[in-house]
């Protein structure tokens, strides 16, 4: 398999499905899979596999259109299904709707051939062809397209190494990263979680010859997240065990611990967001070695979360949400203005109790396992990014959950409830807890509003910017606080005091 194609063999029916998981698994908005192949040769049983794979229900019901000519499918994508078998002429594709499908979803095309011109020339082509009991298939495409294939039929070969090579796939999410997720599933065996996160390039040198992933210590493979997820484990909290790695490749299979979360009819719980507090207070009442193992041999340095990072992670501010609120860039001075402030914090912080820092503890990446008592009733399930670093930084993602709203007496109550834990282990200052917690969610407030408009205006992912008016108000919350006097000035002159931040 070079460059040029993908070739296979596919031995039976169930081969032609996990086909259709791994091609659906690929797919992006404005893909079209072109489906060649003789009667009989397999095209619509592996357009019917794509479609029940992107909506994640092998019982759909997926009839063929060679009457209809189109059949559409709300998805993980939308995706709508040509047969053009009976289509008079090309231009008749104007009137099924085919660009109309093609900008918002994927297209699956069969005898593709009586569309002309029509399809892009970025199309996935499918040949198929029988070969004795089974299928003989080559895929050609460009890239990148073709690139996403081969990680796809790549993530195969890994499960199957594992013993999971006939699991069903589906996509359970992505995240704001380049990861993502997939639940695969065997009969009679519990689900488990495949995480595919490709080794991520350094981006351009900003500082000193460093890009801004090794300045902010960001992971840049999954190495920390095995090293991590072991050293929570031995420490008896409910982190996925690790069933199987690559780590060169960037794949793991991970437990599944659960689907229960903090929200009941989209409010958060209370006693959960405590629950999650004092999970904390005991995770820093553990003295941890930032030496951790993640494999015989391999062993992940935690790296500390020090002045440079926490002021690099600060200025998103400046570079990506104040030229949106304020209509301009910074200026070099009221950049000046506000690092001088933040510095004033950094030094306050210097004297901060430390732990390690799992850097987004917060609901999406908590796992509510009611029938679970203990440190087990929590599933800790996103800590790549952790750092060792100001202990608060973690109280404040939970109590300030960028994707929940929660207010001003829930965050009170789950910032007592692990202050209370903590005060129970003995020797916790109230006080310096208070400064270094608002510290540190004035911090990653001002953080997350960069991050947000970053993933609109760089990535193309606009649903994070509905969560700005809530991040606004949660920096208006933490500059409240008498030690954040300094940077509330600055963020005043500036007119980005946070709250209510324009979407």
């Amino acid at each position: 398999m070079g460059d040029e194609g993908l070739s296979l063999l596919l031995a039976d029916e169930a081969a032609t499905e996990r086909l259709g998981d791994d091609i659906a698994a690929a797919l992006q908005p404005g893909d079209v899979v072109a489906l060649h192949g003789d009667l009989g040769a397999g095209k619509t049983t592996l357009a019917r596999a794509i479609l029940r794979s992107l909506a994640a229900d092998p019982a759909l019901e997926v009839p063929s259109p060679t009457f209809t000519l189109v059949q559409t499918y709300e998805a993980r994508l939308p995706a709508a299904h040509f047969d053009l078998y009976r289509l008079a002429s090309p231009d008749e594709l104007d009137e099924l709707g085919f660009d109309e499908a093609l900008a918002t979803g994927a297209v699956l095309v069969e005898w593709p051939e009586r569309a002309g011109g029509r399809l892009p020339a970025a199309a996935i082509h499918v040949r198929l062809a029988e070969r004795e009991a089974g299928r003989a298939v080559v895929i050609e495409a460009p890239e990148p397209a073709l690139s996403r294939l081969r990680r796809s039929l790549d993530i195969r070969r890994f499960l199957a190494a594992a013993g999971w090579g006939a699991a069903r796939r589906q996509f359970l999410l992505g995240d704001a990263s380049s990861r993502a997720y997939e639940t695969v599933t065997l009969p009679d065996a519990p689900p488990r979680i495949l995480m595919n996160a490709p080794r991520r390039p350094d981006g351009p040198p900003i500082r000193d010859g460093r890009p801004y992933s090794r300045i902010a210590k960001l992971a840049e493979s999954v190495t920390p997240f095995v090293a991590v997820a072991r050293a929570l484990k031995g420490a008896g909290f409910a982190a996925p065990d690790i069933h199987a790695a690559d780590l060169e490749a960037g794949l793991l299979m991970i437990e599944h611990l659960g689907t229960g979360d903090f929200l009941e009819a989209g409010a958060p719980v209370a006693g959960r967001y405590r629950a999650a507090a004092e999970l904390l207070a005991d995770l820093h009442a553990v003295r941890w070695d930032a030496g951790m193992q993640a494999a015989p041999g391999v062993v992940h340095r935690v790296p500390g979360y020090d002045r440079e990072a926490m002021a690099i992670e600060t200025a998103l501010l400046l570079d990506w949400y104040f030229p949106r609120a304020r209509g301009r860039a910074a200026t070099d001075a009221e950049r000046a203005f506000f690092a001088a402030a933040w510095d004033e914090m950094f030094d306050v912080l210097a004297g901060a109790e430390r732990s390690l820092v799992l850097r987004d503890y917060h609901s999406p990446n908590l796992i509510w396992r009611a029938d679970r008592q203990g440190r087990d009733r929590l599933g800790i399930i996103d800590f790549q990014d952790a750092v060792i670093g100001p202990a608060a930084y973690d109280v404040a993602s939970l109590a300030m959950d960028a994707r929940v709203t929660i207010s001003p007496e829930l965050e009170a109550g789950t910032v007592d409830a692990y202050c209370a834990a903590r005060a129970g282990q003995g020797g916790f200052d109230r006080a310096a807890f208070d400064r270094a917690y608002a510290i540190m969610a004035a911090q990653r407030n001002s953080k997350v509003l960069g991050i947000f408009v970053r993933l609109n205006d760089r990535d193309g992912k606009p649903h994070y910017l509905r969560h700005l008016p809530r991040i606004g108000d949660y920096l208006a919350r933490a500059l409240g606080h008498p030690a954040l006097a300094p940077v509330r000035d600055v963020y005043r002159v500036l007119g980005i005091s946070g709250d209510g931040a324009r979407a």
